[in-house]
Order: C-alpha cells, then sequence, then structure tokens
C-alpha cells in the first residue's frame, strides 16, 4: 500500500488544507495569459508591429508563441493538483475512491464542455464564418463525437484542424482519457514501489513519444503519449511533495529556482536550445515545471508567505484558467474581426492585445459563474460524494484548487 507522510508516520499532527496556493495560482494564471497572447499573435504577431523596433525579437516571440508550451505547463499542474487532492482525500493512491474520483472529474469538466458544444454547434448551424467546419472529411456530427469521446485530438491529426474554438478541445481529450486510467492502474498496482517506477518511465517518455511522431504535424503535437508524460510528471510532483518535506529553506528555495530556470529558458530561448535538446526541451520543460511545483507546495507548508499583492490579477486568471481556455477563442476571434474591419494595419495591432486580455478575463469570469460553479454543485449533488475513508491532510495542500 501507499505509505503516509513522515508526519503521519511519527504520530505527528497533520496540517489541516490551508488556502489556496498563490504560487500555483501564478504559475496557471501565467500559463493561460500565454495561451491567449498565442491565438491573437497567430493573428496579430507582434514582430510585424511598432514594437519590433524597441524590443527584442527573441521577446516578442516568447509573448506570441509559447502556446503549446503553457498547454504541457497545464498538463503537469493537473497532474499535481488532481493527485494531491487525492493523497489527501484517500491517504495513499492504491485506496483511492474511483467512483469519487469520476465524479469529481464529471462535475468539474462537463457543465462548460456541453454548453460550449452547444453554443459551436448553433453558430455552426447558423453559417458564420468562424465556428463553419467545412474541411474536406469534417462533418458538425463527427466533431462533436471527437469532442465527447475524447478523441478530438486523434480526430485533428486525421482530417486536419478544426476552427480555433474546437480546436482548444485537443488537450482535453488527451487529460480525460489520462483521468478515465489513472484510478484503475493505481487500484490494480496499488504498490508504491511499482506504481513510481511505471509513472517515472511514462514521465521520461516524453521526448522519444514526441520524436517518433514527427511525420504528422498536427499528431505530434496532440498524440496522447507526449501530453500524458507531462501529466505523469506532476503526478510523480505530487507524490514527492506528499512523501518528504525538508527541513531546510534553502532547499526549498533550491526547487523553487531550479524550476523557474528550466520553465523561463524554455518560454525565452528555446530556439536556441533546440539544435542541442532537441524534443528534450519538452522533459526540461515537464521537469522544471514539476521542480516549482513540489517547491511552491513545500513552501506553502513551511509557513504562512505574503505573495506579492501586484500580481493578484495574474492570480485570478489562473483562478480562472479552465474557464478562460474554453471561452477566449470568442473574444479572439471578434476583435480580429473588428480589427480587420477597422482598416487592419498590423503595425498598430498591439493595441488590440490590451482590451482582449479583460474581456477575455470577464468571459472566463462570467462562465464560472453562470454555469461552471453551479453545474459542479449540482453535478455533485447529483453524483454524490462517497465519504472518504481517511481525510488526511496533504502538507501545504491548498483547499479548493482544481485542475
Amino acid at each position: 500500500m501507499d505509505k503516509l507522510s513522515g508526519a503521519a508516520k511519527s504520530g505527528v499532527k497533520t496540517p489541516s488544507p490551508g488556502p489556496r496556493n498563490p504560487g500555483i495560482d501564478l504559475l496557471r494564471g501565467l500559463s493561460i495569459l500565454l495561451v491567449l497572447l498565442h491565438h491573437i499573435g497567430l493573428r496579430l504577431p507582434l514582430r510585424h508591429g511598432v514594437l519590433a523596433g524597441y524590443v527584442p525579437l527573441f521577446v516578442l516571440n516568447a509573448i506570441n508563441y509559447n502556446g503549446y508550451e503553457s498547454v504541457f505547463v497545464f498538463f503537469v499542474i493537473s497532474g499535481f493538483l488532481i493527485t494531491g487532492n487525492a493523497l489527501r482525500r484517500w491517504g495513499g493512491l492504491g485506496r483511492l475512491d474511483a467512483r469519487a474520483f469520476y465524479a469529481r472529474r464529471f462535475a468539474r469538466i462537463v457543465p462548460c464542455l456541453l454548453v460550449l458544444l452547444l453554443v459551436l454547434s448553433v453558430l455552426h448551424g447558423l453559417g458564420v464564418h468562424d465556428y463553419l467546419i467545412q474541411r474536406q472529411g469534417q462533418t458538425l456530427p463527427r466533431a462533436l463525437l471527437a469532442a465527447l469521446g475524447l478523441h478530438l485530438n486523434w480526430y485533428e491529426g486525421h482530417h486536419g484542424y478544426l476552427p480555433g474554438n474546437w480546436d482548444v478541445l485537443w488537450s482535453l481529450s488527451i487529460e480525460e482519457v489520462f483521468y478515465l486510467g489513472f484510478p484503475l492502474v493505481c487500484l490494480l498496482v496499488r504498490r508504491t514501489w511499482l506504481l513510481v517506477p511505471l509513472l517515472s518511465v511514462l514521465a521520461l517518455s516524453l521526448p522519444w513519444t514526441h520524436a517518433a511522431l514527427a511525420g504528422n504535424e498536427i499528431w505530434q503535437e496532440k498524440a496522447y503519449l507526449p501530453g500524458m508524460a507531462a501529466i505523469a510528471a506532476g503526478v510523480l510532483g505530487a507524490w514527492l511533495a506528499w512523501h518528504w518535506q525538508p527541513r531546510q529553506r534553502w532547499a526549498i528555495r533550491a526547487w523553487i529556482e531550479a524550476g523557474c530556470l528550466g520553465l523561463a529558458a524554455i518560454l525565452l530561448i528555446e530556439p536556441w536550445l533546440w539544435p542541442a535538446l532537441r524534443d528534450a526541451c519538452l522533459l526540461l520543460l515537464t521537469v522544471s515545471v514539476m521542480c516549482l511545483l513540489v517547491g511552491l507546495q513545500w513552501r506553502q507548508a513551511a509557513g504562512p508567505w505574503l505573495p506579492w499583492r501586484g500580481l493578484d490579477w495574474l492570480r485570478s486568471f489562473g483562478r480562472l484558467s479552465y474557464e478562460i481556455y474554453l471561452s477566449h477563442m470568442f473574444v479572439v476571434m471578434g476583435l480580429v474581426r473588428v480589427f480587420h474591419a477597422c482598416g487592419g494595419d498590423m503595425r498598430w495591432g498591439v493595441l488590440w492585445y490590451l482590451p482582449a486580455v479583460p474581456l477575455c478575463w470577464l468571459l472566463g469570469a462570467g462562465v464560472a459563474r453562470a454555469i461552471s460553479l453551479p453545474g459542479e454543485r449540482w453535478l455533485g449533488a447529483w453524483l454524490g460524494k462517497p465519504r472518504a475513508p481517511a481525510r488526511l491532510a496533504m502538507p501545504g495542500a491548498a483547499s479548493g484548487e482544481k485542475a
């Protein structure tokens, strides 16, 4: 069976769940912001605007073209938070309650997803250009089946990209397929000495599984195994944070700083690292994010800390990351349409970024209030929440954090 934390084994009272981890919310906020800027940048690239004369090109590219990397950051965060919550509720992955696990995932994911698919279907039926499924071999019923059947990534890999608002669902297909199998594997394997090596092999396979798919650009980006490898890195990070808490502050800082350094290297200078590391750049990214998350969790457990209030706006993006991810393309496509209707001077495209960011936040907040929160409460009550056999607090666990 999974072992409990050292504090639990020694009889020391484990800390009760505290407030949300501000560092993790900040990382999620940065990631969703980079996804948003990426989707604007594909249509209004900063390198073609007035900033190109004042800001180094690698900085502008870092702002515009880290959306794919940011999705892998989300994969690691998702594995970390969901595993941490499972450890806190059941005390070990071998004691995970599969029914309760699936119910929580269903209640979290389904309300927003169903509403999004309904809206996209209506827009397609009305013939709205940016939402019309019209590639050869693609149809609305088949796209709906792919989204609900968790293989939209495979569908795009074989039939080409879907319109932007559909396309974002590729990552959801990978995540939820992983979490369909995760409880079953945990309950079948049970033994930590076997489960951790299996997850480690999956996490470390990322460069090879990604490189092996080079013949199909879309499928290489969106295949199951590379994304699952990133999620596995997050699972391992949560397991490590649960079982070990260093006493020295310098050790915690070292993990955080190493994670930040690796993450910054990928986001800022990946083009220069690629000739040497190639597909291992993604492994450097996922391992760096795992180290950062572990360090942030340990920092939370070490005692109260006051994050810089000036970044609260970015943390709020992190708290709404799922809702913003699903809805932001409505804002992006709308503003790009208005931009072209107003003459479309690419030199001043940067000005259209200014309303896009707050509008995406507002739409995400509205979706959370009107759909996510009430839908999750209703589904949670309807599906029922079986009582966990043991509610042990993960050291420094962030109550209420959701992936």
